[in-house]
Order: C-alpha cells, then structure tokens, then sequence
C-alpha cells in the first residue's frame, strides 16, 4: 500500500490535508502558508547526530512554536559520561527562525543572540555545523555518500490536517572538532558518520514512536538504515529503508520488540523476512521533559548492531559491528 512519490509536488492538498507517501529525494514542497492548524501547533526542527563507535554530538535548532530550542549535547556513551549539554530555551518564536523548506538545497540556518551562535550551512553538499558557546567551539562538516535519502508525508487518523513530513539524510561521513579550552575531541571521516533528522509538520498532543538510525561499513561498503514504528498512519508510506552500495532498499512494516528493561537486548524485524537485527545497549541516553502542558520522555539506546538485512535484489548482508542506537520515545506537546 505504500506509495512512492516520485513527481514534484505538494506536501499537503489544497484543503491542507496530507499527500501521504515516500520518496527517495526532496520530491514534495513544503509551504508553511498550506498548514491549515492553529500557529501555535506547529513544528519544525532540524537535528544532527554525529558519532563514531564511542563519541556522540548532538546539535539541535528547532521549535515547537509555543518554544524554541538551540542545544549541543557530546557524551562518550561507552562509560555514560556527558562532556557539554547546553541548551538554550526560546519563547513563542514562531516563524522567527526561519527554517529551511528544503532539507537539500542549499541554505543558511543560524541562532546568533545572547553569546550563542549556531550554524547550519548547507552548501554544494556538504553541510557545515558551527557553534561558538560558553567557551565551546565547535566545528564539523558533513558530506554524503549514498545519494538516496528517507523522505516520508505521514497523515493522522485522529485529525484530517495533522500531518509528518519528514526527511532523514545518513550515509554521511563526518570531520571536525569540538574545543572546550585545553579539551578537545575529533571526529574523523574514516569511522564517524552523520545524520539529518529534518521534521516539519502538526501532530496530536499524545504521539509515541520506535526510531533506530544507523551509518557504517560492512567491509569496505557503506551501510546504513532508518526503520521506525508507531508515529502517524504508516500504512501509506512507513519509513524503514536500507542504504548499500550508493542505493536504497525500501522495507515495509517493522517491529520493534524490548525485554523488561530498556538495558535488555532489542529485537528489530519486518514483516517480509527481509530484516533481522538485535541491538545489545551500553548506554542509555533518557531525556525527560516536563513543563507546564508538555510532558517528554525518550530513552535512547546506544550499542551495537547485529544480524542480517536483505536488499531489494535477494542479496542477504551479515551484519555486524554496526555501532548506534534505537529510541522509545513518549510526548505530549
């Protein structure tokens, strides 16, 4: 039942409801002015994820028009220990940071007030992330290996107008450092990778999701997936995908399966036979947030990948010493 989107178009209809499906590449338009919700429902943010098999940076600018938030995050999730997590909250933004309408052209999206300067710049490909924060200088590029990419526009049973659409690029190898005075710590292209998770969309006040993202090498090739569950009517376009070789490889339905504990090995499979992947967890990133109305949790599991993957041409991959992480994640915003 899913339908790939393979023409330019827009995200949402003339009455403002969802075009549900997938795409490969930025196919859809996103227009803001389309959005038939109240402002305050709105939400947009673009978020980063760099890591190797121990180092993890997270840069985030974002908003959920009521509030904004600028935030880096680096932790070694080996041994659990956080180095920085700086966060800055914004009220009532709105469209005051002006986020990109486009994940892959190119673009300049910065936060520059009260000593805090956050940068995304997107140009000819590589995508430049900079910060310069309470003595913190950070500085890394992006650049892309797999030319495919995870592009979904998910509708809601619950409201005919509420609507995800979302864009995760990985496949990303990624360079740079981040200097706290004498401190220093280095991501180098040749085991640490990147990730965009690019959302724009309005959604009910309760939502639920499962999200595992994954970029490394199988031998010499790179290998990447975004499988996910839980989150809008998946049943038109769910977002679980394989990269291989500089191609992509759609999956249908996944599971996401835990033990007691969120610690307890996870079990990630499809439906098809196609996917069979344990994830053994070293760390759990949990973030909790609680203010007024808005009621967040998200345990964030990093460890590493095993098991085996099947592409599109029957082509079975063994999978191991993939190092990343699977999230359960519960809102109310």
């Amino acid at each position: 039942m899913e339908k790939e989107l393979t023409k330019k178009g827009p995200v949402l209809d003339r009455r403002g409801r969802p075009i549900p499906g997938f795409s490969r590449r930025s196919t859809r338009v996103y227009d803001r002015r389309a959005i038939k919700a109240p402002p305050w429902r709105i939400k947009e943010w673009d978020y980063y994820h760099i890591s190797n098999n121990h180092l993890c940076l997270q840069m985030t600018i974002g908003h959920a028009s009521y509030a904004g938030q600028v935030s880096l995050m680096l932790f070694h999730f080996r041994d659990g220990k956080k180095y920085l997590d700086l966060s800055r909250t914004i009220p009532l933004p709105f469209h005051s940071f002006h986020m990109p309408a486009d994940a892959e052209q190119d673009h300049h999206l910065y936060y520059d007030k009260n000593g805090i300067y956050m940068s995304f710049d997107v140009k000819d490909g590589i995508r430049t992330l900079t910060c310069f924060w309470d003595g913190v200088e950070a500085l890394v590029k992006l650049k892309r290996v797999n030319p495919d990419s995870l592009v979904i526009t998910l509708p809601f049973d619950e409201c005919e107008h509420a609507f995800y659409y979302n864009h995760k690029i990985n496949c990303m190898t990624a360079e740079g450092t981040v200097r706290v005075g004498a401190q220093e710590w280095k991501f180098d292209c040749a085991d640490s990778f990147g990730l965009l998770d690019w959302g724009r969309g309005v959604w009910p006040f309760h939502n639920e999701w499962y999200w595992s993202n994954a970029t490394g090498r199988l031998g010499e090739e790179m290998f990447g997936f975004n499988l996910g569950c839980g989150f809008g009517n998946s049943d038109t376009a769910s977002e679980n995908m394989l990269f291989y070789q500089g191609r992509s490889h759609k999956l249908g339905r996944v599971d996401f399966t835990l033990g007691k504990r969120y610690m307890d090995p996870w079990h990630l499979t499809d439906r098809e036979g196609r996917l069979d992947l344990w994830l053994t967890p070293v760390y759990d990133r949990t973030t909790k947030v609680k203010v007024l109305w808005v009621n967040n949790c998200c345990h964030q599991m990093f460890g590493e990948f095993r098991g085996t993957v099947v592409l599109d041409s029957g082509k079975r991959l063994e999978v191991k010493d993939i190092v990343s992480f699977a999230e359960h994640a519960q809102n109310n915003w």
